[in-house]
């Protein structure tokens, strides 16, 4: 049966209904919101009409709707960590970046390749599922910023903290190996296209990026907390929409200028984070950009869902499996182990930072950004992505909160 005009809204509110109630009702059996409103989105797709809701069909809508739920999460970790960047204070952050996720890409593109994937193609799948995700890793991230005269800037818990900067940065980190891949589909050898590669896309638009987020959150935080005039001052209006203000110039400002949109927009955060710690403005702006994320977040899943009940997984092979299955459970796990050897992570700590690296909207942002130029193999990457994305829900989603228990258990042994 296909449910059409206004009764679409009510199965999609009783969904999102499922879905938001469920994971409180279930809180003891480890049914994390992901989970629900994943499995929400498989049950709508019984009813409606899934041949218009497709990323396959609708990539446009799919990429814009993905962007948007990256950037408000993005702005969003970006204000909730306590702890000032630092080289040695975000060590473990820093292994992640550098270590683990390049060899992620190398790994998941070599497993690839050696199914049989042309190289542009092995490379284009572990740039898209090789960084972790900022919206659906919150059971494992910090909850949000410390306000106040008592806050304790120092005081983040080092899984999270590593886990939400690493996901706050690597979206964008991932860009270049991304634009190699489609370079690779489109211009050939690497002898044609590298030099570029690495002085623009790798380091020239990472840069401004950068600066972009540096100069435009220095800004943002001065009118935010030390504007001359208190008429002036966003923090004495109470506005918490300045929020998506920030996001969107932001992002919108990097982009303008060729710089990649995702990094300002953390660092930007960061900054004007780091320009007044203790007001509880960040927690007002935090808790609007979470709330909005929840909302988009939540659609996201249940298109996914209604996608895969209307046979985005059809094309599936087993060399796609077995790449989902590997990067879950073997790659990401061993990769990001030993990139943090060396850190103050202690060993169940470190193992269970290890296995976190969840997998989400940025993957759907990707390949909705890039497929245009992969036509032939679309329908098999869009298979194989979405059942990646939905064995990291589960998994992930089941182990979170179990695994942070342990942990927890153990420091206070």
């Amino acid at each position: 049966m296909t449910i059409d005009g206004d009764g679409l809204y009510l199965v999609a509110g009783i969904a999102l209904l499922v879905g938001a109630v469920l994971p409180r009702l279930l809180r003891r059996y480890a049914v994390s919101a992901p989970i629900a409103f994943l499995s929400a989105g498989l049950l709508l797709g019984a009813f409606v009409d899934r041949s218009r809701l497709s990323p396959i069909t609708e990539p446009e809508l799919t990429e814009h709707l993905a962007e948007l739920t990256l950037l408000l999460s993005l702005m969003g970790v970006g204000l909730a960590i306590d702890r000032p960047i630092g080289w040695r204070r975000w060590s473990a952050t820093w292994r992640l970046l550098l270590v683990a996720l390049p060899a992620c890409i190398a790994a998941v593109a070599g497993v690839g390749w050696l199914l049989g994937l042309a190289p542009a193609t092995a490379l284009l799948v572990g740039a898209v599922l090789a960084p972790t995700d900022p919206v659906l890793a919150s059971d494992v991230q910090v909850q949000g910023p410390s306000t106040g005269a008592g806050a304790e800037p120092e005081e983040d818990d080092e899984i999270r903290l590593a886990l939400t900067s690493e996901a706050g940065l690597n979206d964008g980190l991932a860009f270049p190996f991304v634009y190699a891949a489609i370079f690779a589909a489109t211009k050939g050898t690497v002898g044609g296209w590298g030099l570029e590669w690495i002085a623009w896309h790798l380091i020239g638009k990472m840069v401004i990026g950068v600066a972009v987020g540096v100069g435009a959150g220095w800004l943002l935080g001065k009118m935010a907390f030390a504007a001359p005039l208190p008429t002036l001052r966003l923090s004495n209006f109470r506005e918490p929409v300045m929020a998506l203000a920030m996001t969107l110039g932001v992002y919108g400002l990097a982009e303008v200028l060729h710089g990649y949109g995702f990094v300002a927009v953390f660092v930007a955060a960061l900054t004007i984070r780091a320009a007044e710690r203790s007001h509880d403005f960040h927690g007002e702006l935090h808790g609007f950009l979470e709330q909005l994320e929840h909302i988009f977040t939540w659609g996201i899943l249940l298109l996914l869902g209604v996608a895969i009940t209307g046979g985005l997984l059809t094309p599936l092979t087993w060399g796609g499996a077995a790449i989902g299955l590997l990067l879950v459970l073997v790659v990401r796990p061993l990769v990001a182990w030993f990139s943090l050897a060396g850190t103050r992570l202690r060993q169940s700590e470190r193992w269970v930072t290890a296995a976190f690296g969840v997998r989400g909207v940025g993957s759907v942002f990707y390949l909705a950004y890039a497929g245009s130029e992969f036509s032939a193999d679309l329908p098999w990457l869009w298979a194989t992505v979405g059942f990646c994305i939905a064995l990291s829900v589960l998994v992930h989603g089941v182990a979170a909160t179990p695994m942070m228990r342990m942990v927890e258990r153990r420091r206070e042994g």
